[in-house]
């Protein structure tokens, strides 16, 4: 496992716990946390250990975004030039929102504080979300000028409809968690001393199932969201040949017949 600086990476039982750790400002991201978050995720997908991903923030926050204080988008660099924000997303977010939408392991976002900018769009890009009833939800990139990056806007509208997607994108105005949960956004609201047994709970499950059938679903979610209904069909009927030869399936239905509790494998 590799040595990291600004994260923590802790497997036990099938579940990777991935902790942003800069607490001191809310886990917002520097360059060195964005790439490192890059790494830990490959490692989690190769990982046979890990059959579960809850990802979370130390402290108070579960991310605040981007750390503006750093010197990667500042206003002005040293000579006076713009700077290259779209170098930044292709460089140090794209590649972790990617990861978590592909990646056919679940990813459970566990958001025990605010959840801002691109902190709110990894939250949107995981699979699923158990927010604490005091986190709250933020897309300023408005208020500053920008987009909201990181997948945002591809994500949001699946996710809470055209227009209350619209509406956060351009009033930049935070939500509580209970109108997150409302619109779609989060899967769960729990209090602050349930989050942590919540989400671990719903993570163990996760890992104690068919591992090859939660990545091909996820597969096949993330395919039906591009293609028509007859293509989709098509793809469905060539997933379901993948789940019908694998080890958990035929635990399933032996399981099934003998009426006991299925013992997965993940293979």
């Amino acid at each position: 496992m590799a040595d990291y600086e600004f994260i923590r990476y802790e497997v036990s039982e099938g579940i990777l716990t991935l902790t942003l750790n800069r607490p001191d400002c809310l886990n917002s991201f520097n360059d060195e946390m964005s790439f490192e978050l890059q790494k830990a995720l490959k490692e989690a997908e190769k990982d046979k250990a890990v059959r579960c991903i809850l990802l979370t923030g130390a402290g108070r926050g579960f991310c605040a975004g981007q750390d503006l204080r750093s010197r990667s988008v500042s206003v002005e660099n040293g000579n006076g030039a713009q700077p290259h924000l779209g170098e930044s997303i292709r460089k140090r977010y794209s590649p972790i929102v990617s990861k978590i939408r592909n990646m056919e392991k679940p990813v459970i976002a566990m958001i025990n504080g605010v959840a801002a900018g691109a902190g709110a769009s990894i939250a949107f890009a995981c699979d699923m979300r158990i927010a604490a009833s005091s986190a709250k939800f933020i897309q300023a990139f408005v208020k500053v000028g920008l987009i909201p990056d990181s997948g945002a806007c591809w994500l949001l509208p699946r996710l809470a409809g055209f227009g209350r997607a619209f509406e956060l994108a351009l009033t930049g105005d935070a939500i509580t968690s209970e109108m997150a949960h409302q619109w779609g956004l989060v899967n769960q609201v729990v209090s602050e001393e349930a989050l942590q047994d919540t989400a671990r709970q719903l993570a163990l499950k996760l890992a104690q199932g068919p591992t090859k059938a939660i990545g091909l679903i996820k597969r096949a979610m993330n395919k039906a969201m591009t293609v028509d209904f007859d293509d989709y069909l098509a793809y469905e009927a060539d997933l379901q040949e993948i789940a019908g030869r694998s080890e958990d399936y035929r635990e399933g239905v032996s399981a099934f017949l003998e009426k006991r509790t299925a013992q997965f494998t993940g293979k």
